[in-house]
Formats: C-alpha cells, structure tokens, sequence
C-alpha cells in the first residue's frame, strides 16, 4: 500500500513538473517567435539610413544612435553584441507588453522563474490579449498588477534587439540613457538579482549619457544642460516615490488584523498623499499635476518599479565617486569582473 502511494505521488509530481515545463516551454516558444518576428522584419540601421525614403529626422536619430553604440563599447567598456545595429518600424503600433504583480498590503513582488536569468518579477509578451489574460490571473490571486509598454529591453545578446522607431522620439540625451542601459544587461548581469540589474543599468545609462553628451555637444552645451536639468527633476520625482514607498511599507506592517475594507482605505488615502505632495517637487510640464493621478492611482506595482530601478542609485554614486573618482570605465571593468555575465 505504501509502494502505490509513494508511485502515485511520484506520478503526480512528475505529471505536474511536465505540466509545469510545457507551460514555461510553451510561453518561451511565443516570445521567440515574437523576437523572432520582430528581427526578421528589421532592417540594418545603414540600409535605412542610406534608403531615399527614410526621413531626414529618422536618419539623424540613427546616425545619433550609431554615435552612442560605439562611445558605450570604446569609452564605457559594453560589450559589442550586435544589439541596435537594425531598426524596426513599429508603424505607430505597441510591440510588447509587460506584466508586474505585487502583493496588495505589501511592498512584496510576484515572481516567475526562468532557465538562466533566474527570478526575474516581469513577464513580457507581444500579444496584448495575452498579456491581459496573465494579468486577470493575477487580480483573481488578489495581487496589484499592472500591464505597461517598456521603453525597450534586452534579451542579453540571445537575439540580436533592434532599434524600435518609438525610441527615437526620445530627446537626444534620454536616448543615450536608455540604449546604454540596454547594453549594460548584456555586459553585466546577476542571475535572481533584478533589483541589482536594473539599479545597475539605470546608473551607467545614466551617468554614460551625460558623457556623451558632453563630448558630443560640449559641456554647458545647450543638449548637455537640458540632459542634466532633466535628471535632477528625475532624481527629486525618485526620490520622494521612494520615500513614498518607505511610508507605505512603514504603513504596510501597521495592518495586522485589521479587516481588508478598513485597510484598503488607509492605503488609498495614503497613495492619494504621496501625489498630492508632488506639487512641492519643482517639476515641469512633463509631469502630470496632482489633480491627474487623482483619477485613477496607482497601486503597489508602481513604487516597485521606483524600487526596482531608483533604490540603489545614490549607493552607486557612492562607489562611482569615492572608488572610481567618476572614472565610468573602470567602474564598468571592476563590476563586469565581480559580476560576470552569464
């Protein structure tokens, strides 16, 4: 008797690890052919550039772009894997989607576990339908989930990523910052260490950006202030979400016992605070008014995405500072030697 259950419970377990790896083998098969779809379709960066039909602006963009993919590889020290050497005409459409789920009363994000990269607390895909489908799931789980289109992203070096043509209407500087940050997932990479990675990635970008820019406008250039005057109204938004996050989290493990309706009011209020004090910030135009977020606010997943991408920068200016003496380069060497890629 002991013998049938113990190969029933094995049959079972073997029958749910199958179930488990076709579902996984299964989305892996969609996103390639979407990848794939997307490669296929793109065109060299040269053949567009140099095609009588491409806009003057498009050129330029790409021109502009080449600029960066080489200063990241010569000046920053990425690896050169091909990446944003194509270019892809979304013709005005959305090309992926990604999913993020956190837990409703804490600052605690759902995961999914893949081959290589580990835990990784996004999950993409380029069918809307889809996406909107894993995201019902999730709400039916009781979690705070979010559905949004990246900037852009990276499949570290597996494919060859293209220029997205949304990309390009980016300022000149915000473009720097996103395509080098792109790079750096290729060069530098923590297995289970999203938080590392994208703090990482968002910090070079940055900080690479602003070298460009320099070099390629002038220092105290009109392009080069723009860019810094933008990233110091960037880091007073950061910050106060991630001092808002703080004060949810503080709020968060007040909750024991207390029952979900009483709960979920205290966070609304709470949430609706945070933005209401964004009128304080100092911010331009491109930012909405108070009054905006007010008509639908955010949940958990938004200041898991701050967290995510914001709470480690000021430990990196640290080190970049006091270790390197701002020398982005040997800053790049040290972690690629710490933290190899995969």
């Amino acid at each position: 008797m002991r013998r049938k259950v113990f190969f029933s419970g094995l049959l079972l377990a073997a029958a749910g690890l199958g179930l488990y790896h076709l579902q996984l083998i299964t989305y892996g098969v969609k996103q390639g052919i979407g990848q794939l779809n997307l490669v296929i379709k793109a065109k060299p960066v040269e053949e567009v550039i140099f095609h009588p039909n491409t806009p003057d602006s498009v050129k330029s963009k790409l021109q502009f772009l080449s600029k960066v993919r080489e200063f990241a590889m010569q000046e920053i020290g990425l690896d050169d894997t091909k990446n944003y050497t194509t270019y892809y005409d979304q013709q005005g459409k959305e090309v992926l989607w990604v999913v993020t789920a956190c837990e409703e009363f804490k600052l605690k994000e759902f995961t999914w576990s893949f081959p290589v990269v580990g835990s990784v607390p996004y999950k993409g895909f380029f069918n809307r339908a889809e996406a909107v489908e894993e995201a019902g799931e999730l709400k039916s789980m009781g979690l705070d989930v979010s559905v949004r289109n990246p900037g852009g992203w990276s499949t570290l070096g597996w494919f060859r990523d293209p220029i997205l043509s949304g990309m390009l209407e980016r300022s000149d500087g915000q473009l720097a910052s996103l395509i080098i940050h792109e790079m750096v997932h290729a060069t530098i990479f923590v297995k289970d260490s999203v938080q590392f990675n994208e703090n990482m990635a968002s910090f070079i970008g940055d900080q690479g950006a602003l070298m460009f820019m320099e070099r390629f406008y002038g220092i105290n250039s009109p392009q080069w202030m723009a860019l810094k005057n933008e990233f110091e109204e960037e880091d007073r938004w950061n910050s106060h979400m991630l001092r808002g996050a703080k004060h949810l989290d503080s709020l968060y493990q007040s909750f024991q016992g207390r029952p979900n309706e009483s709960i979920r009011a205290m966070k609304h209020e709470a949430i609706k605070n945070i933005f209401l004090q964004t009128d304080t910030l100092r911010l331009s135009n491109k930012y909405p008014r108070p009054e905006a977020w007010m008509k639908r606010l955010p949940d958990n997943t938004f200041f898991m995405n701050y967290i995510r991408y914001q709470a480690g920068q000021r430990d990196l200016k640290q080190i970049y500072d006091v270790d390197h003496r701002g020398n982005l380069k040997n800053f790049v060497d040290v972690f690629r030697q710490r933290f190899p890629y995969l």
